[in-house]
């Protein structure tokens, strides 16, 4: 019979999205990849050819940065994490009622930061509001998990560090919306990029990914020491903390061993070995992009330290959150989708599709920044990101809303 903390059964009468946590949050974070960047094509293009746009709460530079982390990469996070949580430890899985509730509250939160963009700046602390009581009540879950597990996980307790921080910069963007000043949102921003995506990603791909190579390649060789976890932690909140400075010209001290750390990992993962099956070739692809953002990061900073000015922009940005962010995203996700629905861990013609036009857009949108005219590349960047995208999150969307094909419950 179903339980609280069992509600995986293909016969509940709870509706089939509710079934496990990854599927409404998944669903969520699909969905928010189109809506928001159908918002961010629309300023880009008002911004670039002078056109009307409606009255914001805070600058739309400002709340692409802040959607796309908090309300469009962060669902998946939860969706993996209160997931996966339980099965790391072997304990409890996290209650229907639970990640329903977090569901609708950072869905009703998302829509009303994106009112609050689109003519009615009123609704931005109340969509944060609701955010952040969504994002405290999956945090509790996790951490009750990670307490009952006595703390032994160190995978756990570093994603568990991760949403913590991205507690931390919700309250800082409420505290903005509330009136105080706007350092603290840019804040948010920063630590929504430097504190919760980039460690949380690693943090799994850390777990994961030699796990996952580990059962397909002959002769892999399984590397992921704890340094490397605890190295990137240490370099990232450096990394973190001179950007808060706005000591960018001195970023390097934490970029350029950063990005050492990162290129030896990835070679320790051997991707070379890693070329079938195409779900683990993307995964071991889509790594090799943090590597490259933090060696662009380094040349960035020393650029700024050597003559006073850089020409990068936000290109080094734009390869972490578009090359690597996204890429993973869309490699991880698949697979979790397809285990979890009973479909052949295989990427397929949509998932390649999306992938590949992630890569050219990622492409596009860091090359924008070298050139002398960056706007059409800007918008190019972003239809690209949507037509890539679109097929990609229809399918998800329909398998989250359908039956498992092995009629296997979750």
């Amino acid at each position: 019979m179903p339980t609280a903390t069992s509600p995986q059964r293909s016969t509940s009468p709870v509706p089939m999205l509710l079934a496990a946590p990854h599927r409404p949050m998944f669903l969520l974070g699909a969905l928010a990849l189109l809506g928001n960047m159908i918002w961010w094509t629309w300023a880009l293009v008002a911004a670039w050819q002078g056109l009307p746009f409606a009255r914001t709460a805070m600058p739309v530079a400002w709340a692409h940065g802040f959607l796309m982390q908090y309300a469009t990469l962060s669902p998946f996070v939860f969706g993996f994490l209160l997931t996966v949580f339980p099965r790391w430890m072997n304990l409890t899985d996290v209650p229907r009622r639970t990640y329903a509730a977090v569901f609708a509250l950072i869905l009703g939160g998302g829509l009303l930061v994106l009112a609050a963009q689109s003519g009615a700046p009123g609704t931005l602390p109340f969509g944060l509001l609701a955010m952040l009581a969504g994002w405290l009540l999956a945090t509790a879950a996790l951490g009750l998990r990670l307490h009952q597990h006595h703390y032994r996980d160190i995978w756990a307790r570093s994603a568990f560090a991760s949403v913590a921080f991205g507690a931390l910069g919700l309250a800082l963007a409420l505290a903005y919306a509330c009136g105080a000043p706007p350092m603290l949102m840019r804040a948010a921003i920063d630590i929504g990029t430097f504190g919760l995506l980039v460690p949380v990603y690693f943090t799994v791909a850390h777990r994961m990914v030699p796990f996952f190579s580990n059962n397909v390649v002959p002769g892999y060789r399984v590397v992921r020491p704890t340094w490397s976890l605890v190295g990137m932690w240490v370099f990232t909140l450096a990394h973190l903390v001179l950007e808060l400075c706005a000591a960018n010209r001195w970023r390097w001290l934490a970029d350029l061993p950063l990005a050492a750390l990162l290129w030896w990992q990835w070679l320790a993962w051997q991707p070379w070995k890693a070329r079938r099956p195409g779900l683990l070739a993307v995964l071991h692809i889509a790594l090799a992009w943090l590597p490259l953002a933090f060696t662009l990061f380094a040349a960035d900073s020393l650029t700024l330290l050597l003559h006073g000015t850089s020409g990068w922009a936000r290109a080094p940005l734009h390869a972490l959150t578009i090359g690597f962010l996204s890429s993973m995203l869309v490699g991880m996700v698949t697979r979790v989708t397809h285990g979890h629905s009973g479909r052949p861990l295989a990427m397929g013609i949509i998932p390649w599709f999306a992938f590949i036009g992630i890569q050219l857009t990622a492409v596009v949108r860091v090359l924008a920044d070298a050139t002398a005219h960056p706007w059409p590349g800007y918008v190019a960047a972003a239809v690209l990101w949507l037509l890539a995208l679109l097929p990609w999150v229809l399918r998800s969307a329909w398998i989250y809303l359908t039956p498992r094909r092995d009629g296997k419950p979750g």
